[in-house]
């Protein structure tokens, strides 16, 4: 009980000197090192999600950028929605492709003739431009990531990803 409320002092603590400048993430060295639930707790602020770290390199586009690439199609550009395919069924930005990540981590690791047999499409070329988003951010950093894995060299990101595509009134498509 005493760590619980020694925990929950620090975080009220730590959140009242948090602002813009000087983030919560700032005050973490403040914990004591015997109050595991103390870091758990203090390493992010209520409702923040957090993404994987960008890889460096990486460009990130907005609802904006990502609406007029839909609306242009590009054998050098293309949107890869990395959702499993019950996800994708009920909506996706249009022209986009599905390469589901988690059901599916391998897909860009494989042979062109092997990965069109598998998802019926050409596999994108190494150096076209590839722009991973999923539902929320999270599942987009780990397939980009991936993709430098594999030999991509111009990987992005729409970070807003399926959520911020709805909030923003973009266009879903269905198959």
């Amino acid at each position: 009980m005493a760590l619980l409320r020694s925990s929950a002092a620090f975080i009220l603590r730590t959140r009242s000197l948090a602002t813009p400048a000087a983030p919560v993430s700032r005050f973490i060295r403040d914990v004591p090192a015997k109050s595991p639930k103390a870091v758990c707790s203090a390493r992010q602020p209520l409702g923040v999600r957090w993404h994987s770290n960008p890889i460096s390199g990486a460009k990130v586009y907005e609802f904006a950028q990502v609406q007029e690439m839909s609306k242009s199609p590009s054998a050098e550009r293309i949107i890869i929605d990395v959702r499993e395919p019950s996800e994708y069924q009920e909506g996706y930005i249009p022209s986009a492709i599905n390469l589901p990540i988690k059901s599916q981590p391998d897909a860009l690791f494989l042979p062109a003739e092997e990965f069109e047999d598998r998802f019926g499409f050409k596999k994108p070329t190494a150096d076209a431009e590839v722009i991973f988003y999923c539902k929320s951010g999270v599942r987009s950093s780990a397939a980009a990531q991936l993709a430098r894995q594999v030999g991509y060299s111009n990987v992005s990101e729409y970070r807003g990803s399926w959520l911020d595509w709805a909030k923003n009134g973009g266009t879903a498509a269905k198959p």
